[in-house]
């Protein structure tokens, strides 16, 4: 998953698949609704813990990249 809205859509279909509402989601994951609507609507500001606990509920993974030249050393050494 390259970005937000990546990983939105994948929770959203996977809840789909499960025919698991917004609800019955928050339930499973020990979440508040509110917090499952946010993570729908991509809000920045969602808890990078509470998310796991969603990803893990719905039997998806997290897949981490490193982006070519986004690294910190990679901004150290354009910068001298």
């Amino acid at each position: 998953m390259g970005n937000a809205n990546e990983f939105e859509t994948a929770i959203r279909k996977r809840r789909k698949q499960l025919g698991l509402t917004q609800k019955e989601l928050a339930m499973t994951c020990g979440t508040g609704l509110r917090f499952i609507v946010d993570l729908g609507n991509d809000k920045p500001t969602c808890q990078l813990g509470k998310m796991i606990l969603v990803r893990h509920a719905l039997g998806l993974s997290i897949q981490i990249k490193l982006l070519a030249g986004e690294g910190l050393k990679e901004r150290r050494m354009s910068s001298y």
